[in-house]
């Protein structure tokens, strides 16, 4: 099967995927359901991370400091500004989609292995600052964002975001705010050129687009996701730590993206489901849970080279975007 499928199709089956989230709230034990708002909030981090690298091309080392950015920026914003969890939020996006932007006009002039390691570099300088203000930042040890400022007021309305049913509704919108922003940009005309400038940059610009822009734009938009869902995560989470902003966190939503599929919709949040529950189960009987996860990603790349949802999508759904 190939082709592509009608608008219809692909947004019920993503409807269908927040709808299936969504139930699942009501029917997961305490300790699923909070695993599962974790999930989904990384998995927004992973799909920003995925339209970067899955449809435009570009490896990026240092996606973790756009993630940092977004969860020290609320963080500190309820700490020690006062700030209330909206405008703390919001803040952190600019925050995210500011430093991107930077960012990007300085690291898109290279390409690459070049590009890697300049995203790596600009990374690595943003741990050492958390580091190096440890006043404000905890340093370390990080920051606890207190209960009592991790309240949401809807149209006059309380909503704590510790209460296990609230987070989990806040992570499932956050998650779909990422796949609507996700499908937005590759279903429209510029993410097919940034399809056009991942399988042949020159040619695309021997067309006539610019595509020095088309990159600036899909980074921007990258980084800002990856900062809305650090923001997110401390907000729903209350904690904030330099751990965040590690080299760590750069090389984890590759590995998601790669687990579910590059350049697929979903992919970013089947990787993240797989592997946080392939890590949680196997350290549940054994210390070297990591030998394990180690020999799955094997037999990934020898069964399924394209990710689970890519390679599905490469045999059998080739409507999938």
């Amino acid at each position: 099967m190939s082709g592509e499928a009608s608008p219809v199709k692909v947004y019920a089956l993503h409807l269908g995927v927040v709808a299936l989230l969504f139930a699942l709230n009501f029917v997961l034990p305490d300790y699923h359901q909070s695993l599962f708002s974790r999930i989904m909030v990384l998995a927004a981090f992973a799909m920003g991370y995925n339209l970067l690298f899955g449809y435009v091309g570009l490896l990026s080392l240092g996606h973790a400091m756009f993630f940092a950015a977004g969860l020290y920026g609320s963080g500190l914003a309820v700490v020690h500004l006062g700030w209330n969890v909206p405008l703390a939020f919001a803040g952190a996006v600019a925050c995210g989609a500011l430093l991107s932007l930077a960012v990007g006009l300085l690291a898109l002039r290279t390409s690459g292995v070049a590009f890697m390691i300049v995203t790596m570099m600009f990374a690595q300088a943003f741990f050492l600052a958390i580091l190096y203000f440890a006043p404000w930042t905890g340093g370390d040890q990080g920051i606890v964002v207190p209960q009592a400022v991790r309240v949401l007021h809807l149209a006059g309305i309380p909503l704590d975001l510790t209460h296990p049913t609230v987070r989990y509704m806040a992570a499932l919108a956050m998650l779909c705010v990422a796949l609507l922003a996700t499908l937005a940009v590759v279903r429209s005309r510029h993410g097919r050129v940034l399809v056009a400038i991942r399988e042949n940059e020159e040619r695309t610009r021997m067309l006539g687009y610019d595509t020095f822009a088309g990159k600036l734009a899909a980074m921007v938009v990258s980084g800002t996701l990856c900062a809305a869902a650090g923001a997110a995560y401390a907000l729903l989470f209350g904690y904030v730590g330099s751990n965040f902003a590690s080299i760590q966190y750069s090389i984890l939503p590759l590995l998601w993206v790669l687990l579910g599929g590059a350049a697929t919709v979903l992919g970013p949040l089947v990787g993240t489901l797989v592997m946080y529950y392939v890590i949680d189960v196997t350290s549940f009987y054994t210390s070297a849970y990591l030998l394990v996860v180690g020999v799955a990603l094997i037999l990934l790349v020898l069964f399924f080279p394209k990710g689970i949802l890519g390679t599905f999508r490469e045999r059998w759904l080739g409507w999938l975007p």
